[in-house]
């Protein structure tokens, strides 16, 4: 999600306030968007544009010294705008979407550190954030006493440490200020509480999970006798956790909740900020996600209206969903007289300017989709964006006046691939990157809008490296027998023959999480069967199907609804279908492979299209789609009391009786996020139909299977030896 975080330094008499950018390489911009900060090893960083001059503004060494009885590593810093204090999270570790630490403060005149939380758990502090005038610091408190686990909001008074609860759930899974697992998973909700302009209130979330169900996750190798590990988890057909939204004041430790309307438990608030003092904007999904309405709610009176509200027959994705970050910041402009907004209404992903009296007007019109929104200059009267009209694998740098009109690209000729941007709040100055196919990644700075190099010796076009595999690389479209066109690339093993037949490896995804067909030199790595599988005699390939994110237009994107495990199963098969006529592929020796919603994939395809797909390696796969969570897959399948069918035509494990060819199933038992009962659900069909195939279980591993010495490197040579005894390597 695009925004901007306020963040504010002042070292001795300097006094700097910076601008958070997310994917901006950990740059933190300072107003006049002239330099950023950066935190390096072992120090905060100034640096200067266009001199690129470098000014080390705090050393941590002294700080948190390496040779400490107790080791603290610094993960990140917030600075203060008015006090010449800075707060540092330390020593975090992050569970079930819960990121916990150490909270730290610095005064840089006293020269003195202090600990935070004052009679709380040391490692227990979440989000903690500064208050405006610098004074206080607020920070969630994960309390696990008395067998229980609460989240409350505290207060802390930085000048005499005094420490002051503001809400007082008692209840297990009562949260406040953050989230629980499903929103964070599902909607990038964490930092769960936003500070007002004057300090004197705090609005916030709270999230009862008491009402959902936990998964208990069986734990068998960390003790003598196994234990269970809950974590709450709303399946497909359950109710959301209640969800409101209250305002606190400080002084008071009161709580006044705002009126939204609609039941909290068949709603989902996905974002809030203030507008001013004393009102907040909240957006609001219907429980079927295909309802947006925004209101404008009086924190005093805690009375809302509705400013905007938008629907779809699918679903609308949340801001974080198609432009990154988290669900915090608010598209303002006009001092918050209007703000920038994106819809798929007119078929194209666009933005558009929403007035705080409704109305709306488009400011990006044309046949292409807004790929990110960078940066909003409203000095210069311009937006900058990321589109690809021509080319749906690329992204280049686009401008459009902030009053709309025709959309110009700034990106120069020359290099086709996929360029990305982290522009400064003026839009004088960005940090731009590039990767294609045929190179290798390379970054520059640059002056806006004329997209000059800042420091001509060390600008792209200078040091761009070719991509040693270019050559052994194609980029290619097909078009299925169902007259849909699909991009993809093929990489060929360095000794290809051309008049040799070889066997095919399928690498597929396939929903509208992510795509596998983007152009970047990333093209051909593997995470199931190691680096370069394709120079042991394969042809790598990667086809895109309808209802992944390309920016195709809203139909392509819309198509999966409901549809998810035929539809776009059905994509793959016969792009595959298609590149299988090519002379060189061996139709005898196809494989597939995939992870998450990938592996899913691998198992559909292997199942529902057995006379193409011969060996599979499905990893951490959804095999019931009904033992998901409700936001992710209610949103693309509908609600299962009306769509249940659809449901279970999609689900692998249906259609598990099929299964031909030669299959690895391999899953983490620890896996929160798709739970290892899918494998279950699944091997039971596999033995019901009498069906043979291999299982690798990875003990407590959770969804990306890495933790724990070896990991890794043991599932990449468990993939590989299975790949080479059942789809044999070499041309023929």
């Amino acid at each position: 999600m695009f925004r901007n975080t306020f963040i504010t330094l002042i070292i001795s008499l300097i006094t700097i306030t910076v601008f958070a950018q997310p994917g901006g390489f950990g740059v933190k911009w300072l107003p006049d968007g002239n330099s950023f900060v950066t935190m390096e090893p072992g120090k905060i960083v100034k640096t200067e544009l266009p001199s690129m001059k470098k000014t080390m503004l705090v050393d941590l060494k002294p700080l948190f010294p390496a040779d400490a009885p107790e080791l603290r590593n610094v993960d990140g810093f917030e600075l203060s705008e008015t006090k010449p204090v800075i707060l540092f999270t330390v020593n975090t570790e992050t569970q079930y979407h819960k990121t916990t630490g150490e909270v730290w403060m610095y005064d840089t005149v006293q020269k003195k550190l202090t600990q935070l939380g004052k009679g709380l758990r040391p490692n227990g502090l979440m989000h903690a954030k500064l208050s405006p005038d610098g004074t206080k610091a607020a920070y969630v408190y994960q309390d696990k006493s008395d067998g229980k686990v609460v989240y409350n909001l505290y207060v802390e008074n930085l000048a005499n440490g005094s420490v002051k609860q503001l809400t007082f759930d008692t209840r297990d899974r009562c949260i406040n200020g953050t989230f629980d697992w499903v929103y964070a998973e599902e909607l990038s909700c964490e930092d769960g509480f936003r500070w007002n302009p004057d300090g004197s209130q705090i609005a916030y979330w709270n999230i009862d999970a008491s009402k959902i169900r936990n998964y208990l996750m069986l734990n068998t190798t960390d003790s003598t006798y196994s234990f269970t590990v809950p974590v709450e988890y709303p399946k497909v057909g359950e109710n959301p956790s209640p969800a409101k939204i209250g305002v606190v004041d400080i002084a008071k430790a009161k709580t006044k909740w705002m009126e939204i309307p609609g039941d909290p438990q068949q709603n989902y608030l996905t974002r809030m900020e203030w507008t001013g003092e004393k009102e907040l904007i909240i957006q609001q999904l219907t429980r079927k996600q295909n309802v947006s309405n925004l209101y404008i709610a009086n924190a005093l009176t805690g009375s809302c209206k509705l400013l905007y509200t938008e629907s779809d027959p699918t679903w609308i994705d949340v801001e974080s969903a198609w432009n990154g970050g988290d669900n915090s910041g608010w598209n303002w402009i006009e001092n918050k007289k209007a703000f920038i907004w994106a819809s798929e209404k007119d078929g194209w992903r666009h933005l558009y300017r929403i007035g705080m009296d409704g109305k709306e007007s488009l400011l990006t019109p044309g046949d292409f989709d807004v790929m990110k929104l960078y940066s909003i200059d409203e000095a210069g009267k311009v937006m900058y964006f990321a589109a690809s009209p021509d080319n749906h694998t690329q992204q280049y740098l686009f401008s459009v006046p902030l009053n709309g009109g025709k959309s110009m690209c700034l990106t120069p000729d020359g290099f086709q691939g996929t360029h990305s941007y982290v522009v400064s709040p003026n839009g004088r100055w960005a940090r731009h990157a590039f990767t294609s196919y045929k190179y290798m990644p390379a970054s520059e700075w640059i002056s806006l809008p004329d997209h000059k190099p800042v420091d001509d010796k060390k600008c792209i076009a200078k040091n761009l490296k070719d991509n040693p595999l270019a050559k052994q690389i194609k980029i290619f479209q097909v078009t299925t027998v169902d007259g849909v066109t699909l991009d993809g690339w093929m990489v060929k093993p360095a000794d290809f023959d051309s008049t040799k037949k070889y066997p095919v490896i399928f690498y597929v995804y396939g929903e509208p999480a992510s795509s596998t067909v983007l152009d970047n030199s990333y093209i051909g790595r593997s995470s199931v069967f190691g680096e370069k599988i394709f120079d042991k005699g394969y042809l790598y390939i990667s086809v895109d199907n309808r209802g992944t994110p390309m920016p195709r237009g809203r139909e392509w994107r819309k198509a999966i609804y409901r549809n998810i495990g035929i539809q776009n199963i059905r994509d793959l098969a016969m792009g595959a279908a298609e590149v299988l006529k090519w002379p060189y592929c061996d139709t005898s020796r196809v494989a597939v492979t995939g992870w998450s919603g990938g592996g899913s994939s691998t198992l559909n395809l292997m199942f529902q299209y057995p006379d193409i797909f011969k060996t599979g390696v499905s990893v951490a796969s959804v095999a019931n789609q009904l033992a998901y969570d409700n936001i992710y897959q209610e949103r693309y399948m509908g609600v299962p009391w009306e769509t249940k069918e659809d449901f279970l035509k999609g689900s692998p494990y249906t259609h598990a009786k099929n299964l031909k060819g030669n299959l690895l199933y391999i899953h983490g038992t620890g896996d929160d996020n798709v739970h290892y009962a899918n494998a279950e659900k699944l091997i039971n069909e596999l033995i019901k139909y009498n069906k043979p195939f291999q299982l690798m279980s990875y003990p407590m591993r959770s969804h990306g299977i890495y933790e724990g010495e070896g990991t890794r490197e043991h599932l990449k040579t468990t993939c590989l030896k299975f790949l080479l005894e059942n789809c044999p390597q070499g041309g023929r």
